[in-house]
């Protein structure tokens, strides 16, 4: 896999460059002239309130023992930021969220929200595209290759969403731990069948919690159109939310389809480089915009990093034994 993911980095920075190289730099650098310091500071600021919005839908994942706000907030942003950074994919930050949790749940209570979480960030992704695939189908024209490519992006999330969900609830997890077992490839499927019965425990008695799961995520889906809406007006496109609500579920929507390419370098640029020519904005102007979402995203990253040393610190300082006591 590591291999694979590799190789699709090559062939999305090689898309990139040949992005950069077909539409020309000056448009780009003309767009990007146009953003005053001040106003890319405005542009970060969104970011937490996505988080905190997505935290909370995270924190109706749990079916009980809900570890105190602050400390979801904190696993969240650290984890979002191993998932762009790591090179092993999404694994590696929803593994760190449930570490990062342990001194308030257990692994048996915080395991089971990170898969749930995913399972109703992804459900709210899916309407948030049905939400901008409706704007594009009374904004755009009859026809528009912007419309076209987004209904093909919802059915494929769709498809994936209901058999990620339909694997949870039809028992797959704990057959899939049998059979590891089966082959020797683990020792016992224990921890798999707890999960299965912790997971098909939620969507059958939880419902209350599942649909203020999938609202809190779509809130935070809706917060990023308008964060989409603030990059535009900084960079000097004239646009309206209802047109950088139709860009940013594109871009989600591609984002999903491209999970395999590490930080969906290539194809993230690629559809915003074609949906900002087809509505008129100029290809420069798609790749400037996708250049600070970039620029956006790493300096949560780097919060996020260093978010994480410091849990991992306090963590470390709260294991460590009171020489007091010792003594």
């Amino acid at each position: 896999m590591r291999v694979i993911k590799g190789l699709l980095l090559v062939l999305g920075a090689a898309l990139l460059s040949v992005l950069v190289y077909r539409v020309g730099a000056d448009p780009i650098l003309e767009t990007l002239g146009r953003l005053a310091w001040w106003q890319f500071l405005l542009v970060c600021l969104p970011y937490p309130f996505v988080m905190a919005a997505d935290a909370l839908g995270w924190r109706f994942a749990f079916a009980r023992g809900r570890p105190p706000f602050r400390r979801l907030y904190g696993a969240r942003l650290a984890g979002e930021a191993l998932n762009v950074v790591g090179s092993i994919g999404v694994v590696g930050g929803e593994a760190a969220k449930a570490w990062l949790v342990r001194r308030d749940v257990t692994y048996e209570e915080s395991v089971p929200s990170v898969v749930i979480a995913k399972t109703t960030i992804t459900m709210a992704q899916a309407l948030f595209l049905l939400i901008g695939l409706g704007l594009a189908w009374i904004l755009l024209p009859v026809g528009s290759d912007i419309a076209r490519g987004m209904a093909w992006l919802l059915v494929l999330e769709l498809l994936a969403v209901s058999g990620f969900l339909g694997a949870q609830l039809t028992g797959l997890v704990a057959r899939g731990g049998r059979l590891l077992r089966l082959f020797g490839a683990i020792g016992d499927a224990t921890s798999a069948e707890a999960l299965d019965r912790a997971l098909r425990g939620y969507y059958r008695t939880q419902w209350r919690r599942l649909t203020l799961s999938v609202g809190f995520h779509l809130l935070g889906w809706l917060l990023g159109a308008l964060e989409a809406a603030l990059m535009l007006w900084a960079l000097g496109v004239d646009s309206s939310v209802r047109l950088a609500t139709i860009i940013e579920a594109l871009g989600s929507g591609v984002r999903f389809a491209a999970f395999l390419v590490p930080a969906h370098l290539g194809p993230f640029e690629a559809a915003n480089a074609a949906a900002f020519a087809a509505l008129g904005f100029g290809a420069g102007a798609g790749l400037a915009f996708s250049l600070v979402r970039r620029a956006r995203q790493a300096v949560w990253i780097t919060i996020g990093i260093a978010v994480l040393l410091a849990m991992r610190w306090s963590a470390g300082r709260a294991a460590a034994p009171d020489p007091a006591r010792v003594s």
